[in-house]
Protein backbone atom coordinates (compact mmCIF):
# COMPACT_ATOMS: atom_id res chain seq x y z
CA UNK A 1 0.00 0.00 0.00
CA UNK A 2 1.36 3.42 -0.99
CA UNK A 3 2.35 5.88 1.69
CA UNK A 4 0.07 8.94 1.76
CA UNK A 5 1.67 12.15 0.53
CA UNK A 6 2.54 14.67 3.24
CA UNK A 7 -0.07 17.45 3.29
CA UNK A 8 1.35 20.96 3.08
CA UNK A 9 -1.07 23.86 3.51
CA UNK A 10 -0.24 27.28 2.09
CA UNK A 11 -2.06 30.44 3.19
CA UNK A 12 -1.51 33.56 1.08
CA UNK A 13 -3.91 36.24 -0.11
CA UNK A 14 -2.09 36.57 -3.46
CA UNK A 15 -3.56 34.07 -5.95
CA UNK A 16 -0.36 33.98 -8.00
CA UNK A 17 1.73 33.10 -4.97
CA UNK A 18 -0.76 30.37 -4.00
CA UNK A 19 -0.66 28.92 -7.50
CA UNK A 20 3.14 29.01 -7.57
CA UNK A 21 3.49 27.34 -4.16
CA UNK A 22 0.87 24.75 -5.14
CA UNK A 23 2.72 23.91 -8.35
CA UNK A 24 6.14 23.66 -6.63
CA UNK A 25 4.80 21.45 -3.83
CA UNK A 26 2.82 19.13 -6.10
CA UNK A 27 5.79 18.70 -8.45
CA UNK A 28 7.87 17.64 -5.43
CA UNK A 29 5.36 14.97 -4.41
CA UNK A 30 3.44 16.77 -1.67
CA UNK A 31 -0.31 17.11 -1.39
CA UNK A 32 -0.65 20.89 -1.57
CA UNK A 33 -3.76 22.60 -0.23
CA UNK A 34 -3.96 26.38 -0.64
CA UNK A 35 -6.08 29.03 1.04
CA UNK A 36 -6.61 32.76 0.52
CA UNK A 37 -7.02 33.57 4.21
CA UNK A 38 -6.25 32.23 7.67
CA UNK A 39 -9.97 31.98 8.37
CA UNK A 40 -10.49 29.82 5.29
CA UNK A 41 -7.65 27.55 6.39
CA UNK A 42 -8.86 27.26 10.00
CA UNK A 43 -12.43 26.47 8.91
CA UNK A 44 -11.34 23.86 6.34
CA UNK A 45 -10.37 21.07 8.73
CA UNK A 46 -6.97 20.70 7.01
CA UNK A 47 -5.15 21.74 10.20
CA UNK A 48 -5.75 18.28 11.67
CA UNK A 49 -3.96 16.50 8.81
CA UNK A 50 -1.35 19.03 7.68
CA UNK A 51 2.32 18.13 7.97
CA UNK A 52 3.51 21.71 7.45
CA UNK A 53 1.97 25.17 6.97
CA UNK A 54 3.36 27.92 4.76
CA UNK A 55 1.81 31.28 5.63
CA UNK A 56 2.10 34.86 4.52
CA UNK A 57 2.74 37.27 7.40
CA UNK A 58 0.36 39.97 6.15
CA UNK A 59 -3.04 38.46 5.58
CA UNK A 60 -6.45 40.12 5.61
CA UNK A 61 -8.31 39.37 8.84
CA UNK A 62 -6.23 37.03 10.98
CA UNK A 63 -2.59 37.84 10.20
CA UNK A 64 0.18 35.26 9.97
CA UNK A 65 1.59 35.67 13.48
CA UNK A 66 -1.89 35.23 14.99
CA UNK A 67 -2.41 32.19 12.75
CA UNK A 68 0.83 30.71 14.07
CA UNK A 69 -0.40 31.19 17.65
CA UNK A 70 -3.70 29.46 16.83
CA UNK A 71 -1.86 26.59 15.18
CA UNK A 72 0.31 26.24 18.29
CA UNK A 73 -2.83 26.00 20.46
CA UNK A 74 -4.16 23.03 18.49
CA UNK A 75 -1.01 21.36 17.16
CA UNK A 76 2.01 22.67 19.01
CA UNK A 77 4.55 20.71 16.93
CA UNK A 78 3.16 21.56 13.47
CA UNK A 79 5.93 23.37 11.54
CA UNK A 80 5.17 26.82 10.14
CA UNK A 81 7.18 28.55 7.41
CA UNK A 82 6.53 32.24 6.81
CA UNK A 83 6.74 33.98 3.46
CA UNK A 84 6.43 37.75 3.16
CA UNK A 85 6.97 40.64 0.81
CA UNK A 86 7.70 42.87 3.83
CA UNK A 87 10.92 41.92 5.57
CA UNK A 88 10.34 43.30 9.05
CA UNK A 89 13.08 42.30 11.49
CA UNK A 90 10.83 42.61 14.55
CA UNK A 91 8.15 40.36 13.04
CA UNK A 92 10.83 37.95 11.81
CA UNK A 93 12.26 37.65 15.32
CA UNK A 94 8.82 37.15 16.84
CA UNK A 95 7.91 34.45 14.30
CA UNK A 96 11.16 32.56 14.84
CA UNK A 97 10.95 32.97 18.62
CA UNK A 98 7.44 31.48 18.46
CA UNK A 99 8.81 28.44 16.63
CA UNK A 100 8.65 29.20 12.90
CA UNK A 101 10.94 26.98 10.81
CA UNK A 102 11.93 29.87 8.55
CA UNK A 103 10.98 33.37 7.46
CA UNK A 104 11.38 33.78 3.70
CA UNK A 105 11.16 37.04 1.76
CA UNK A 106 9.25 37.14 -1.54
CA UNK A 107 10.20 36.53 -4.22
CA UNK A 108 11.74 33.36 -2.88
CA UNK A 109 13.55 30.57 -4.65
CA UNK A 110 11.47 27.40 -5.18
CA UNK A 111 14.43 25.18 -4.27
CA UNK A 112 14.89 26.99 -0.95
CA UNK A 113 11.18 26.68 -0.20
CA UNK A 114 11.34 22.94 -0.88
CA UNK A 115 14.43 22.57 1.31
CA UNK A 116 12.58 24.28 4.16
CA UNK A 117 9.46 22.17 3.63
CA UNK A 118 11.55 18.99 3.54
CA UNK A 119 13.33 19.99 6.76
CA UNK A 120 10.00 20.82 8.41
CA UNK A 121 8.30 17.60 7.29
CA UNK A 122 11.24 15.47 8.42
CA UNK A 123 11.37 17.29 11.75
CA UNK A 124 7.62 16.81 12.28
Amino acid sequence: MAQPKPVVAAVDDDRRVRESIHSVLESAGYEAVVFGSAEEFLESGVLSRATCVIADVRLPGIHGIELQLRIRQERAQLPVIFVTAHDDDEIRQQALRDGAVDFMVKPFDAATLLENVERAVNHA
